[in-house]
């Protein structure tokens, strides 16, 4: 049955209707609309469709007194859902079933809601930032970036809502910022930042450290991957240091900094001649070895192949013309609670699209899931 860790989470999300008006339970609403998105649902109509035949299994788990509630109800009510307290329960839902490990990394980024704008309204699209638990493939947390504002303001107010003892985490180059590494730090983890010319002066020192050619002929630790997909074929040197006389300085700005690394990379396409070396850099506070630095990197990208390609691909997000009141950000979470227990669902070894039509079909399996 739906783990009553996650049911008792969503109770504190508060119902904003006067109760002598109310014929539907809030988490009677929430959970038929976790279970229509589990089973592939993308809208109220589909959702209500759902409820309708479906009302008996869902019975077993909510109340449904009244029978399930219209479109249009749903549609009110998702809009004016509190946001930020159902994406708490989610933070906190996650921290009660979920443990990282020690090393774990957390990759941390942002997507844009596309169908999520509406000119008419003079409405941008909402951008969600993100933390993906990599090697379990699973979100543990995340929050809409302000309007005008961007992910930099964003990543602290996700870090509050995230237990990240012993982890390292991952972000890119819009995050790499002194008072979010203070953070990271400060909630017993360690981080891996991304350098572009956001940081100059980091940018400067790498540099002057590790041009290409003592990259390529670097004598300290370093580490080769190969990677060959569709025809092209993608090597990666990445070396790491501990740090040399051009960041000293730096690492009094930057706190806990232990290590500086570079990638290099090159890539092939069949019998054409290697394209231009593209390089990247990095900072931790762990000591990382370059293997360590690798498999890191690399788990960072997890977040755009397994999360928002998934919320793309399978469960259709940017096709999502829903944008009225706070619905777009609620049912962006709905995804991610949908996202989380189908792929904590094992048993079965399809892929998300095939789990979402055998639920679809077989209460038996959707059940499963939801024993997640």
């Amino acid at each position: 049955m739906l783990t009553p860790s996650l049911m008792n989470h969503l109770s504190i999300v508060p119902d904003f209707r006067q109760s002598w008006k109310v014929q539907h339970q809030l988490s009677d609403i929430l959970f038929l609309t976790v279970c229509a998105v589990i089973c592939g649902a993308e809208g109220w109509d589909e959702i209500e469709d759902f409820g309708h035949a479906k009302l008996d299994f869902l019975r077993q788990y909510g109340d449904f007194e009244a029978g399930v509630p219209s479109h249009d109800t749903l549609a009110r009510v998702m809009a004016l859902v509190n946001a930020e307290q159902l994406q708490s329960a989610f933070a906190e839902w996650m921290k009660a079933c979920h443990d990282v490990s020690e090393g774990a990394v957390v990759a941390i980024d942002g997507k844009t809601l596309r169908g999520s704008y509406c000119r008419g309204k003079n409405k941008g699209a909402i951008h969600m930032v993100s933390a993906f638990s990599a090697a379990n493939g699973v979100v543990l947390g995340q929050v809409k970036t302000a309007q005008k504002s961007n992910e930099i303001t964003a990543i602290p107010e996700l870090l509050k809502l995230l237990n990240l003892q012993g982890c390292l985490v991952t972000i890119d180059a819009m995050g790499c910022q002194k008072k979010i590494a203070t953070q990271v730090l400060q909630k017993g983890a360690d981080y891996l930042l991304s350098v572009k010319g956001n940081q100059p002066a980091l940018a400067d020192a790498f540099e002057r450290a590790f041009p290409i050619a003592k990259v390529a002929n670097f004598e300290g630790d370093a580490y080769v991957t190969d990677e060959k997909n569709r025809g092209r074929q993608e090597t990666r040197y990445h070396i790491v240091s501990e740090l040399t006389e051009e960041f000293q300085e730096l690492s009094y700005e930057w706190p806990g900094l232990k290590t500086v690394g570079v990638v290099m990379s090159f890539r092939q396409e069949g019998d054409e001649a290697p394209e231009e070396p593209m390089i990247r850099y990095y900072i931790s506070s762990a000591d990382l070895s370059a293997k360590k630095l690798a498999e890191a990197a690399r788990q960072h990208w997890h977040i755009e192949a397994k999360l928002h390609w998934s919320l793309d691909v399978a469960l259709r997000e940017d096709a999502c013309k829903i944008h009225r009141g706070q619905a777009a950000e609620n049912l962006a979470r709905v995804r991610h609670i949908a996202l989380n227990y189908l792929k904590g669902e094992t048993s079965f070894k399809g892929g998300i699209r095939r789990k979402q039509k055998k639920a679809a079909l077989d209460e038996t399996y959707l059940a499963d899931i939801l024993a997640v």
